[in-house]
């Protein structure tokens, strides 16, 4: 039973100070302008098509993170391959880059996964929300109180028409199949 005393309470003033709020959801306008606002703030954002994926895989492999140390351990070995390739220094912080932006687009993979996933059940639940309106209006639309309807219901006809696939057209009189031939058997 919630009292005056209760709201002065120090132990409950504290553990509703403690408790964390949930933030504020994000709009969907709200999370495109932030993503756009992150977009230009990140120096090396390249897009590249599928194609140009594939040359630059092609070309110079996938490489794993044991060949990739012991190769610049060779940098920094030999003052030769340091002067045609250039420092293991900035060969690591290459490496220690390439590492941390893979996580940042994991992390952003698995945003958008999350995001696709429930903008899925969203449209699941707006079709169901349509098939009932429109079972219901069909049903409403034979009562001539309800006769606005069926001119939003014909339009409805008229678009699922639309986006059914055409129909194959099969021969009126098909040919006939040969019969299949045994082959004679062998003496």
């Amino acid at each position: 039973m919630y009292t005056k005393n209760h709201a002065l309470n120090p132990t409950t003033t504290a553990q509703t100070a403690d408790t964390p709020q949930s933030p504020t959801p994000l709009t969907p306008q709200t999370v495109v302008d932030q993503l756009r606002a992150m977009q230009n703030q990140i120096a090396e954002v390249q897009p590249l098509t599928a194609d140009q994926k594939k040359s630059l895989r092609k070309l110079y492999g996938t490489m794993n993170n044991e060949i990739l140390q012991a190769s610049i351990s060779v940098i920094g070995s030999s003052d030769v391959v340091q002067q045609s390739v250039g420092d293991a220094e900035n060969a690591r912080a290459l490496y220690d880059e390439s590492n941390r932006w893979t996580e940042a687009e994991d992390e952003l993979r698995t945003m958008l996964n999350g995001i696709a996933g429930a903008n899925v059940i969203r449209r699941q639940r707006l079709a169901l929300i349509a098939s009932r309106a429109y079972g219901i209006g069909t049903q409403l639309a034979r009562d001539p109180e309800h006769a606005n309807l069926k001119p939003r219901l014909d339009e409805i006809r008229r678009l699922k028409k639309l986006t059914r696939p055409a129909k194959k057209a099969t021969p009126k009189n098909p040919a006939p199949q040969p019969a299949p031939t045994v082959p004679a058997e062998k003496q």
